[in-house]
């Protein structure tokens, strides 16, 4: 199996997704919030400042890399 650097490419912006997706801080209080309702607080607006910010404007770079690396990959097989 041969790797085009296209796929190479792909790879490492699906692990640096994965890691972005990772270092996000969680928004709710976990499964047993959701579950009992507790901290219902999903739709207020709350503003990312700093380093959130920042990460979140990188995840969503990537996965706009993401999906045209996947939308070229499959146009060139």
């Amino acid at each position: 199996m041969e790797f085009t650097f296209l796929d190479i490419v792909f790879i490492i912006v699906s692990f640096v997704i994965i890691i972005l997706s990772l270092l996000q801080g969680g928004k709710s209080e976990g499964a047993s919030g959701a579950i009992t309702g507790a901290g219902m607080n999903v739709f207020v607006k709350t503003k990312e400042r700093g380093s959130e910010l920042i990460i979140s404007w990188l995840t969503f770079g990537f996965a706009v890399v993401f999906f045209l690396l996947a939308l070229l990959t499959n146009a060139l097989a």
